[in-house]
């Protein structure tokens, strides 16, 4: 039988995890709405999906990963997911002060892992 490693498992949660973060905090800023409410129920109930990704990804990953690499490796998945909705869902060039903010973030993020 095929198993998929915790590591594996909770990347991928974690991705899954952030395309609905991403479209719950982003998604509506494409359409006008008048009611700030109606954008705000739409977008708990969108976020609900998140926490049902993001929940088991952290309980599977915690062991493989220590908190703070979790919290990493999610904040890395967050930027890389929100520069291509930005470019795709909202039309949004990217320009090459965000590509070197965003690639100074990720070498940071590295820090978290380095074993001396």
């Amino acid at each position: 039988m095929f198993k998929i490693s915790p590591a594996f498992a909770t990347i991928g949660l974690l991705v899954c995890s952030n395309l609905f973060m991403t479209l719950a905090w982003y998604g509506h800023l494409k359409f006008k709405m008048e009611k700030l409410w109606v954008v705000i129920l739409v977008s708990w109930g969108i976020a609900f999906f998140e926490y049902c990704f993001q929940v088991p990804a952290n309980r599977i990953g915690y062991g493989t990963f220590s908190a703070a690499q979790l919290k990493t490796i999610q904040e890395v998945i967050t930027l890389s997911v929100f520069v291509i909705f930005s470019a795709v869902y909202l039309g949004e060039p990217l320009k090459w002060q965000t590509a070197v903010g965003f690639t100074l973030i990720a070498c940071g993020a590295g820090f978290v892992f380095y074993k001396p």
